[in-house]
């Protein structure tokens, strides 16, 4: 049977900008049927107070990410911008600055339950929506070669907390996973999906 349906036919009107270099913030929203152009500014600031905390955090970067893209943005335009954290004890893990400190984080998690938490906003000139989505995340116990070889062989420097689940570590380290894989990967679609029908 025919339909003349379509999903987020709403948003037809916009020109839907993703702005993150993240290849799998790209993937993800693809998944969504979404038309959208990727754009990217260097050298925003991603510090954030130092009593803010979790979910606080995340949404509080995705929404500095906003304000650096709302200065030249057009009228018809509806842009996306994510931010993703890893928290193990109360200490967030961002992206490992080398080699030395991707294997200390992995060390870090490696036998316990982390959060990571996706900040997300979602604006136009007219409108702006921002909100978090949390994961939490058991590892099983990882020893020195098998970080060394995730590491090596991986590269994690991109990735908050310094892995991808997507990637050979999810398989082997990932042993619970409560909420949304793809939260974990870098964006909550789920969650975008019900804000952006609202647009």
């Amino acid at each position: 049977m025919e339909t003349n349906f379509k999903v987020l036919e709403n948003l037809d009107r916009y020109r839907v900008v993703l702005a993150s270099n993240s290849p799998r913030r790209r993937e993800l929203l693809q998944g969504l049927g979404l038309k959208f152009e990727v754009r990217t500014l260097q050298d925003i600031d991603e510090s954030y107070p130092s009593d803010l905390r979790g979910e606080d955090i995340a949404e509080h970067i995705s929404g500095k990410k906003a304000a650096a893209y709302q200065k030249g943005m057009a009228a018809d335009e509806l842009i996306i911008t994510a931010d993703t954290i890893v928290c193990v004890d109360g200490k967030v893990l961002g992206k490992p600055a080398d080699a030395a400190e991707a294997r200390a984080m992995l060390r870090a998690l490696a036998g316990r339950e982390h959060e990571v938490i996706t900040g997300v906003t979602v604006f136009t000139r007219e409108r702006r929506e921002c909100f978090s989505v949390t994961s939490r995340v058991v590892f099983a116990q990882l020893d020195d070669e098998e970080i060394n070889f995730y590491v090596h062989h991986y590269r994690p420097f991109d990735k908050a907390g310094a892995y991808g689940i997507q990637e050979w570590i999810g398989l082997v380290a990932v042993a619970e996973l409560h909420g949304s894989y793809f939260n974990v990967m870098g964006l909550p679609v789920q969650r975008l999906y019900q804000v952006l029908k609202k647009f």
